[in-house]
């Protein structure tokens, strides 16, 4: 009976202890695939995925992605769900009952119902670039609106802007990392489709460029000067060098006798030394 009792207890006590498993990170969808990480490393975990349709607040079970064990499902069966097949996705863990909270997907490459999104660091600024072309906007015209969200990287994205094109995110910190995340929204309320996942930019500081500008020029200066007076000296040669070889002529003075009258110049006298002196020897003695 004690052990009996001691069992129970012990039960009890596993059941009031025991935790909900971590929910599931990075989910992202490629074409129609959704992936996701699992959050805890027990083999015990299912995941159960979820879709709500456009016009929709109803979460309704995936029928392929109902307590899988495995990391990824295909969810192509959701196309017929939407004429656009705009549907949101979420995911959620389970063990022995109990549930992780419930997490979002994103899209990681743009498509009918999730934006292409690409950002421009500037300084205290990043450039969201978007497109006004969508197959959203062919259909419905300007209702359908784009939802920029960020903040810095590691805090919720909770300051968030409309825009129908691309847009700037001006007044942020220099030389620190934001994120974007950006999603449909069908007038200015119901958000449409999946999101894009999460991209981070580090701004541009302004003292960079600067230095980028002082090392462009410490090295654009020098050279120019250089090809200027290259060009410079190729006119010299090639033009002026008659110009210059009389420049370098040593000076010459011409003596006053050569221009006077010929018959007015002194006599030049010519000086002949006089003949020898010999003497014919006519014997040598030897000493």
């Amino acid at each position: 009976m004690f052990v009996f009792f001691a069992l129970v207890v012990q039960l009890v006590a596993q059941v009031l202890c025991e935790v909900a498993p971590a929910p599931p990170q990075n989910i992202h969808v490629e074409n129609w695939l959704v992936k996701w990480t699992p959050g805890t490393e027990d083999t015990d975990v299912t995941y159960t995925v979820r879709y709500s349709s456009f016009d929709s607040n109803e979460w309704i079970n995936v029928p392929a992605c109902v307590k899988i064990s495995s990391t990824s499902c295909d969810v192509t069966s959701l196309k017929a769900v939407d004429a656009l097949g705009c549907v949101k996705l979420h995911i959620h863990a389970q063990r022995r009952g109990l549930k992780s909270s419930l997490v979002k997907a994103c899209s990681s490459h743009g498509d009918s119902c999730t934006p292409e999104v690409n950002l421009t660091a500037r300084p205290g600024s990043l450039f969201v670039h978007l497109s006004s072309d969508h197959s959203l906007a062919r259909e419905y015209a300007g209702h359908v609106k784009h939802k920029v969200c960020y903040g810095k990287e590691g805090e919720p994205l909770r300051k968030c802007k409309d825009s129908v094109a691309s847009m700037s995110i001006d007044g942020l910190q220099e030389g620190q990392r934001y994120c974007v995340k950006v999603q449909y929204i069908y007038h200015s309320e119901d958000l449409v489709g999946l999101p894009s996942c999460t991209q981070c930019e580090r701004t541009l500081e302004t003292k960079n460029e600067s230095n980028h500008a002082g090392i462009v020029v410490a090295v654009v200066v020098p050279v120019a000067c250089v090809f200027f007076v290259g060009l410079l000296m190729a006119y010299i040669l090639i033009f002026h060098c008659k110009k210059i070889k009389k420049l370098m002529q040593p000076p010459c003075q011409i003596p006053p006798e050569f221009l006077l009258d010929p018959s007015d110049r002194p006599p030049v006298y010519i000086i002949c030394p006089s003949e020898e002196q010999c003497d014919v020897i006519s014997r040598i003695t030897m000493e």
